[in-house]
Order: C-alpha cells, then sequence, then structure tokens
C-alpha cells in the first residue's frame, strides 16, 4: 500500500487549540471495526460500549518538559527537544535548531548546561535528582507545533493524564487518548466490574516522526522505551479465557502490547521497541482501541486502520469533519470496536 491513500484533507480550525472542560465532556465517535458503523456519543458515556470484566490498558507515562531553549557560547539561541536517554551516563538524544559543533557547549543557566557530542546527542553537567529538578525549571511541555500555546503551567496539567507515573524519566509527548479520563470516569468503569491495567510506552521519536517514503513498508521506527509487567500479561490472558475484550487507551498502549507479545505471553518484558503496525499486522492482544484522531500519512493512522481497515477509518474521519469534530492531541475521540 502506498503512503497516499493514507491521506485526507482536515480544515484547520478543527485542530483543537485547548482540551474539552470537563475532560470527559469531549465527543465520541463510536467505529464498528467489522462493519464500518457509526455512532456519535459523548465520551463520559463511553461505559455503555464496554462490558463487565473487559480489560482497559492504559499507557502511564507522563509527559517530561524536554523542551529547552538556550544559547551557545556566542549568544546564539538554540532550541532542541530530549527524546530519550541513551545507554551513556547523562547523555540524552536530542532533534533541534541550530546546534553547536562537537565539544561545544548549550547553556541553559549557570549551573546547567550540556556539551554536544554529535548533532543527535548531548551529555548534561548533572544527573539524578538534580538534572530533574533543573530539568524541571528550565524546561517546558513540548506541545504539537500545531497546538498555539507556550507550553505554560496550565498545559502542564492538561497535557497530562490523570493516571501519569511520577518517576523519572518520561515521554515528549502525551498519551492523548488518556487525556479524556476523570477521575469519576475511572471509578464508574470499576463499579461497572471493567478491570483497568498500566503498561509503560515512553514515547519518543518513534511515535511522531513523518513517514518520508511513499511505499509504507519501508519505514522504520525509532526505538522507544516500553515495560508490560508479568502481572498485566497474566490479567490480559484471564480477560482473552473469559472471551472478554482487550481494550487499549491509545496507539501507545497498542505497541507495547503486541511488542510484549512477540517477545512472551509468560514475563513481563522491558525494554526498547520499534514495532511498526500498518494494515495487514495480525494483533495478538488487542480487541478494540480508544484512541485521538491522527494526522494524515502518519504511522498512527495507519495502526488504527490495521485493526479496522483503511476504507472505514477514512470514512469515520470524513464523518467526523462534516459533523465538526475536534482533532489532534487536544481533540475529540474514537472508540474502535466491534
Amino acid at each position: 500500500m502506498k503512503l497516499s491513500e493514507f491521506d485526507y484533507f482536515l480544515p484547520p480550525e478543527l485542530i483543537a487549540q485547548k482540551p474539552a472542560r470537563p475532560r470527559d465532556a469531549a465527543r465520541l465517535l463510536v467505529l464498528n471495526k467489522k462493519t464500518g458503523q457509526i455512532e456519535h456519543e459523548v465520551f463520559k458515556n463511553i461505559g455503555k460500549y464496554l462490558k463487565s470484566g473487559d480489560l482497559l490498558v492504559v499507557n502511564d507515562s507522563r509527559v517530561i518538559p524536554a523542551r529547552l531553549i538556550g544559547k551557545k557560547n556566542s549568544g546564539a539561541k538554540v532550541e532542541i527537544l530530549l527524546s530519550q536517554p541513551t545507554n551513556k551516563e547523562n547523555c540524552w538524544e536530542i532533534i533541534g535548531k541550530n546546534i553547536p559543533n562537537k565539544d561545544e557547549k548549550i547553556i541553559f543557566s549557570k549551573n546547567f548546561f550540556a556539551t554536544v557530542i554529535d548533532k543527535q546527542i548531548i551529555k548534561f553537567n548533572c544527573s539524578g535528582k538534580i538534572f530533574w529538578q533543573r530539568l524541571n525549571r528550565y524546561g517546558k511541555i513540548p506541545l504539537p507545533p500545531y497546538i498555539k500555546s507556550s507550553g505554560k503551567s496550565l498545559d502542564s496539567k492538561r497535557y497530562q493524564t490523570i493516571y501519569a507515573d511520577k518517576r523519572d524519566h518520561g515521554s515528549v509527548a502525551a498519551p492523548t487518548a488518556g487525556l479524556h479520563f476523570t477521575k469519576r470516569l475511572l471509578q464508574e468503569l470499576k463499579n461497572k466490574k471493567i478491570k483497568i491495567v498500566k503498561v509503560t510506552l515512553h514515547v519518543g521519536l518513534g511515535t511522531f516522526l513523518p513517514i518520508r517514503t511513499n511505499d509504507i513498508k519501508k519505514h522504520h521506527m525509532h526505538p522507544e522505551w516500553i515495560s508490560v509487567s508479568r502481572e498485566v500479561l497474566l490479567k490480559i490472558k484471564k480477560a482473552k479465557l473469559a472471551k472478554k475484550k482487550v481494550i487499549a487507551v491509545g496507539t501507545t498502549s497498542v505497541r507495547a502490547l503486541e511488542s510484549a507479545a512477540e517477545h512472551s505471553l509468560k514475563n513481563n518484558f522491558e525494554g526498547f521497541t520499534d514495532i511498526y503496525i500498518y494494515p495487514g499486522f495480525k494483533f495478538k492482544l488487542v480487541d478494540g482501541l480508544i484512541t485521538n484522531f491522527h494526522l494524515p500519512k502518519s504511522t498512527l493512522l495507519l495502526l488504527v486502520s490495521a485493526l479496522s481497515s483503511r476504507k472505514n477509518i477514512l470514512k469515520a474521519y470524513q464523518e467526523a469533519i462534516k459533523n465538526k469534530y475536534r482533532f489532534y492531541s487536544y481533540g475529540d475521540a474514537m472508540l474502535i470496536l466491534d
């Protein structure tokens, strides 16, 4: 299949600039992944499509303040985005603008700076708790470029799921499907005997780097770190045996689960994944998906098309555009299920 087959036109005014308030007031387009039938709902009512014993799998990675603005020794501005730490002490992969030459410094403050190892890797002058304290002080939440905000403190709360884990490290972009959940809604689902488990995928370059070849099979994903516990895998196995649905909250949860399935369904899996899901992929664990509306010709659009079909997804997107759904990170949601 060609990448050009996964294109669509989105009126710019449908790109959401702010999340729904409250979070679960977002709209919900429900797509039957087999028949293509569409229903329109509000996210707070998602429980009506789920049954007792179904399993929701969420990604608990938190968004870190990965956007840093510094300067060279000359005073010239440098802007970088941290992608993920390397296996070398204090070193991070980055993308950025106006990166200095090797061995030169990027200065963020008097006591917080980094040395350029190469154009994609820098080494910070501190580590551990001190590093995270300074990153939290000088870094900003890295909102997508289509959201016209400066990454202020307001976004540090609303561009974060309510169940995000506060441990060190995290994601450079939110697992946005989870942004729709409120404490009240989660409790309602638990009261209905719908089980909720957590996996981790730290969103890095792999999730949002564009596909640069029209032959979709030639694209390669940038590795991202995941963790799926043995306890979660056992609960999934139990749900499957009971003929219950395993529903991923977000494409990152899908990739974490299907990566674990490729390695082992008996033991926990921690490590890097470069799994690339596009039409023709055979899902081992995931039955359904809660997701947002994704950019044209993106790996995320390919993934949701693999779970249903290209025809059904593009039809649903046109229906969403016709009904003025809000798109992308702060936008409305889809439930893909049969």
